[in-house]
């Protein structure tokens, strides 16, 4: 199973932090997954033209092609101005309408306040639906108060990563059996 965290930011480094809790998890409790980080920091993306992600060269190309060949993806998300970021939108513009098929996609959220709760519910939902995701339903928000120096200082706020990636894990290779039987159906 492959499962792909995406830092869905290019600036600040709470999302990142939190992101990177859920990846350590994974290679803690389940050593026989391929995890990868994307860090969209670290990548220089193109902004999308409509073309077919297979056509982006570099980083573009890299950072498509690693989410198109997941079977689950951990999104990290702060909120900015009560929006996803403008980096993390893109991403989804690269990529085909149904590039979510199949794949299970949960998400950490990271945000200045309490206000800005539903956000991923009227924005993030919806885009991850459109793509044909199958979505955890509950996701780790998390407030700007439960860091310090690049640490998450709460261990609830650390309880709920957890299980966003047990939840995660365990639906993942629920549907996969699932579609592993379907599949067996047909002789060909």
């Amino acid at each position: 199973m492959k499962v792909v965290a995406i830092a869905g930011s290019i600036v600040g480094s709470k999302t990142k932090t939190a992101t990177s809790y859920a990846v350590k998890t994974l290679e803690d409790k389940y050593p026989d997954l391929e995890v990868t980080m994307l860090d969209l920091a670290e990548y220089d993306i193109q902004f999308s033209d409509g073309r077919n992600y297979l056509d982006y060269q570099g980083d573009t190309k890299k950072v498509t092609e690693t989410i198109m060949a997941a079977d689950a993806i951990i999104i990290g998300s702060p909120i900015f101005q009560a929006s996803i970021p403008g980096t993390l939108k893109n991403v989804f513009d690269l990529l085909p309408v149904d590039a979510l098929q199949h794949k299970v996609v949960s998400m950490i959220i990271t945000a200045g306040s309490q206000k800005h709760y539903l956000i991923p519910e009227q924005q993030l939902k919806p885009i991850l639906g459109y793509m044909k995701a199958q979505i955890v339903q509950s996701y780790v928000f998390i407030e700007d108060i439960e860091f310090y120096r690049q640490e998450i200082t709460n261990d609830d706020v650390l309880f709920r990563i957890e299980r966003l990636v047990e939840d995660t894990v365990t639906l993942t290779g629920t549907y996969q059996e699932i579609r592993e039987r379907e599949e067996a159906k047909y002789d060909f």
